[in-house]
């Protein structure tokens, strides 16, 4: 008898750990059961959210499948999602007129490109413009100054009945290139106009004016008061040289010089034979003096 109970305790024992097993694995599959049905219906609301957003992007359900490959990871691509869906929101509304305002602006984009090549083309066409009369300029200028050189040289000479005198471009070239005047009368040895006398210096630029006046001649020129600064030698050399000129051009000289004034055929002053009455003289030299024979 001792033994049987002995048996049946054993028994007993293990039956109550069985139960006990059983109800523990009872409880775990519940939980178990509860969690999936938890993810069952997290499931079916995403399966819901996919099917709205399938709708709204005008998809079918069946064309947002996707094979994901084996190293898939639901976490990594939640967060990615999320990062996806936040860029999506700040983009802010759908703008259902973009369309439209793109081939608005793709028009008036065209109509500015067309603009810009129409200045582009503008531009270069300016530029080659500019490059010719540059050219033309440079041209000419060389040609002008090479001629108002020579006239320079050769006037020079004939109004200090002697000497030497040129022109010559400063080591800027082009268009701002500067002009120094070399001159040098006779029995001088200056190397710069700076070092003439007064009467030299409005003598040498005499010669210079008239060297660019040459160039190109009107039928008359007017001199006033040129011969201010000079002695009576040198204002005869300036009566010389205009007379020399004079045979192609007119020149009207104002002058209170005489030396000047006896080179002239006629002469044309102001005079005041009462006080506070000017009146003016005219006198042709050639007939006084056939008056006077």
């Amino acid at each position: 008898m001792k033994d049987e109970r002995l048996d049946l305790d054993q028994r007993l024992k293990k039956l109550e750990l069985e139960r006990t097993s059983l109800n523990q694995n009872l409880i775990d599959a519940r939980q178990a059961s509860a969690s999936s049905q938890s993810q069952a219906e997290q499931t079916q609301i995403k399966i819901n959210h996919i099917q709205e957003q399938c709708q709204e992007w005008e998809i079918t359900f069946e064309e947002s499948h996707f094979n994901f490959p084996e190293e898939f990871c639901e976490s990594e691509n939640q967060a990615l999602l999320d990062q996806i869906q936040q860029k999506i929101t700040r983009l802010g509304p759908i703008n259902l007129a973009a369309l439209q305002e793109i081939d608005e602006l793709m028009i008036r984009k065209k109509n500015v490109d067309a603009q810009y090549d129409d200045l582009m083309q503008a531009l270069m066409t300016l530029e080659t413009a500019m490059q010719q009369i540059d050219t033309e300029t440079e041209s000419k200028f060389n040609e002008a100054f090479a001629t108002i050189n020579k006239n320079f040289q050769e006037l020079f000479p004939r109004i200090f009945s002697g000497g030497q005198a040129y022109l010559a471009l400063s080591k800027t070239e082009g268009r701002e290139a500067g002009v120094t005047v070399f001159a040098q009368p006779p029995g001088k040895r200056n190397s710069t106009i700076h070092l003439l006398s007064g009467g030299e210096k409005a003598l040498t630029a005499l010669a210079l004016v008239f060297g660019i006046f040459q160039l190109n001649p009107a039928p008359f020129c007017m001199l006033d008061e040129v011969d201010a600064p000079l002695d009576d030698l040198n204002v005869g050399r300036f009566c010389k040289l205009v007379e020399a000129m004079a045979e192609k051009t007119q020149f009207i000289v104002v002058t209170h010089n005489k030396v000047a004034m006896e080179m002239a055929s006629h002469l044309l002053g102001v005079t005041m034979e009462e006080p506070g009455v000017s009146r003016l003289v005219s006198v042709d030299v050639e007939s006084a003096l056939d008056i006077i024979k």
